[in-house]
């Protein structure tokens, strides 16, 4: 039986020390030999059970890293399940709040009989084997397990990426009703869906150490036009279709390290879910948002003080993360 799982090279550092020398910077050196205790982290926080009995590793992990910033652990263990197999992913409580972890199961012809995203409320996998042969029924299931699993995650993305919703917010500040509105929102989203299927298939990357600090880069520059301008901010569309791509980078991070590609049910079907979810919260908070904003720009006299305002406190946020992402 051959398990694997992939990570982001950043939560493993965090858990698993590599900087042996102290100097704040991790070495190729010094990552090669972190290699046997990422192994050896990782088999004591997968927790398998065959029929009943709990089993270990029959031979030490093999790690590796990828260009995109990602370790691949693989372990091998003699039992194969018969009838039930449980595996407890323990390691969720120790990784970052919100992390998921995707999950296949494949049987001895590669077929999938399994995917699920675990969560850290929610960390363990149950395969009933006798029941795993459902054909089709069992597929569509797990397609649809699966679809509602990554829309939900981009739901949360999204409400919780407060750096693309001050974005975004810089953005419609300017706006006084809804077709101008709907055109910004509209350019952000063909803008970051392009980027993150690019990303997510795997055509185009970017490190994060760029993505990062530029998309706190695109807030100030926003949040700066508004107040050199105010809201005759004109252009807008395409300045956010531009800002939008880089974004997209960012929402693919949370992609990465799951590799969903590696699916049954491919990469679309993930990809398009998660996107969906993306968008349903994007619109639910323009929905709340948008309508205070032009109550308030009705106002005479507090309009231009609103935006002014807003605008410098959203330079100010994101100042202070282009510094955290880049100096600090």
């Amino acid at each position: 039986m051959l398990v694997q799982a992939t990570f982001a090279l950043q939560d493993v550092e965090a858990l698993v020390p590599m900087d042996s020398d102290l100097d704040a910077e991790v070495s190729e050196v010094e990552r090669e030999s972190a290699k046997p205790a990422i192994a050896d982290w990782l088999s004591k926080q997968l927790l398998i059970n065959v029929d009943g009995q709990n089993r270990v590793p029959a031979t030490a992990g093999s790690v590796t890293y990828d260009e995109r910033n990602n370790v691949h652990v693989e372990f091998r263990y003699e039992a194969v399940p018969r009838r039930l197999l449980l595996m407890q992913a323990t390691f969720l409580s120790s990784l970052p709040e919100g992390h998921r972890q995707f999950v296949k199961i494949q049987d001895a012809n590669g077929d999938t009989v399994l995917e699920q995203v675990l969560t850290r409320a929610s960390d363990l996998v149950r395969l009933e084997l006798a029941a795993s042969h459902g054909g089709h029924e069992r597929k569509l299931s797990s397609w649809q397990e699966v679809s509602g699993d990554f829309f939900r995650l981009g739901i949360e993305h999204i409400v919780t990426g407060y750096d693309h919703l001050l974005f975004l917010f810089a953005l419609l500040a300017v706006t006084h009703g809804f077709w101008p509105a709907l055109k910004i929102i509209t350019a952000f989203t063909l803008a970051h869906s392009c980027t993150l299927a690019l990303a997510a298939l795997g055509w185009v990357s970017l490190p994060a150490s760029f993505v990062e600090p530029f998309i706190a880069a695109t807030i100030v520059y926003v949040a700066v036009e508004n107040l050199i301008r105010g809201d005759r901010a004109g252009g807008r569309y395409w300045l956010t279709f531009g800002f939008g791509l880089i974004h997209g980078f960012g929402f693919a991070g949370a992609l990465g390290e799951m590799d969903i590609s590696s699916g049954d049910s491919g990469i679309l079907l993930p990809l398009l879910a998660f996107n969906l979810g993306i968008e349903t919260g994007q619109i639910a908070v323009a929905a709340i948002v948008l309508p205070m904003i032009w109550r308030l720009h009705g106002k005479p006299g507090f309009s231009e003080k609103f935006l002014k305002g807003c605008s410098a406190m959203i330079c100010l946020v994101g100042s202070y993360w282009f510094l955290a992402r880049t100096v600090f």
